[in-house]
């Protein structure tokens, strides 16, 4: 992937304010407001992110904008530049540059770590040993 298109991803996902929940075949898939899949990261602890740098660049993370929505099982969590980056049952939430248009889900299983948000989906109890990016 060049460097233009992940600094475009960053910068798209800097914009976004809002989330959105769709259903779709595969069950009730998380995405943001423009219909991209959320995703989660196994490597995550504690409702923290631990994806930056070439990590957040491939998966960039889903940031608070101004606007601060809390619905039921949303949070947000501070990362390391003082960002805000939404949670869904104390997972960080991510959109990934492989995806193209809404409802692609290109990134679910990425590495055995990464996986699509559902609505209601619990935090997994333990992570893996790969990073996946």
């Amino acid at each position: 992937m060049n460097t233009f298109l992940g600094a475009v991803a960053v910068v798209a996902s800097l914009s976004v304010a809002s989330f959105d929940v769709s259903a779709d075949h595969h069950g009730g898939v998380l995405t943001d407001k423009a219909g991209m899949t959320l995703y989660t990261f196994d490597k995550d602890k504690q409702g923290k992110s631990t994806c930056y740098g070439g990590c957040a660049k491939k998966w960039p993370p889903y940031l608070v904008g101004t606007a601060k929505m809390a619905k039921k099982g949303w949070a947000t969590t501070m990362r390391t530049d003082g960002s805000m980056q939404w949670t869904y049952n104390g997972q960080p939430l991510y959109t990934w540059v492989g995806d193209q248009a809404p409802g692609d889900k290109t990134g679910d299983g990425v590495g055995g770590v990464w996986h699509i948000a559902k609505k209601g989906a619990a935090k997994p109890q333990a992570a893996k040993s790969s990073y996946g990016y």
